[in-house]
């Protein structure tokens, strides 16, 4: 089997400035804390959910065993994405790109800083087709607060198995990296082409060129990348 891991954030769908609020809000309903008026903001691309959430825990006094429950909340606000006042907007091209990918021979995967629902809301409210994704053979952050978590679990789960990470931060390359993973960067995201050409990407494909474009760049790409990719060794096998 050949699968692309696919990122939500930045990669499949654009950013939203308006996210941040989700986990505040998580936060200050489930454990009682939250910022101070000045706290500047932090920079939290390619961060799990599982990160961000302990991570502002810390930093406002809160308790870490929180999380799961904090977790459960943060599904229930993010229902708000399938409304049209919070909907995402998905990257051009992007269902063009899962169709060319699949019709190339491999199965589109998720792994994502998301919890499953989050994931599903945020692509579905965006009008892309979640029934594109192997859901059974995608990794979620929401418990993951190291994202090479995600990245060692799906080397254990894909032994044999050809596997590619695509994102749009260099966290993704670096948890590519930590498992043998090759790495394909787009820049839609928070980070320009330069920054993602200092990591290890295979391919920097830059954002744009409509549905046509992505889907010739997700050819190239994998035909590119299957020339110089490390099949998961059986060893990794649970």
């Amino acid at each position: 089997m050949r699968i692309v891991l696919w990122d939500v954030d930045g990669t499949l769908l654009y950013n939203s400035a308006k996210a941040g609020t989700y986990y505040h809000d998580a936060i200050r309903q489930v454990a009682g804390v939250g910022p101070s008026p000045d706290e500047p903001h932090a920079v939290e691309h390619g961060k799990t959910d599982a990160q961000i959430v302990t991570e502002r825990l810390d930093r406002w006094g809160g308790d870490r065993a929180h999380l799961a429950a904090v977790s459960q909340r943060l599904d229930e606000l993010s229902d708000a994405y399938l409304t049209d006042a919070a909907r995402r907007t998905a990257a051009p091209g992007v269902d063009a790109a899962l169709h060319a990918v699949a019709e190339a021979g491999w199965v589109n995967g998720l792994l994502t800083g998301n919890s499953p629902h989050r994931a599903r809301v945020k692509l579905a409210g965006a009008g892309v087709d979640v029934a594109a994704f192997d859901w059974d053979r995608s990794y979620f952050g929401d418990r993951a607060v190291v994202r090479s978590d995600l990245t060692a679990a799906a080397r254990a789960d894909l032994a044999g198995a050809t596997a590619v990470i695509l994102g749009d931060t260099p966290a993704d390359g670096a948890a590519a990296d930590a498992v043998g993973f090759p790495f394909i960067a787009v820049a839609t995201g928070a980070y320009e082409q330069q920054a993602l050409r200092e990591t290890s990407a295979a391919l920097v494909m830059a954002p744009g060129g409509g549905p046509a474009g992505a889907a010739g760049r997700a050819r190239a790409a994998l035909s590119r990348t299957s020339r110089r990719t490390r099949q998961t060794p059986s060893s990794a096998r649970r």
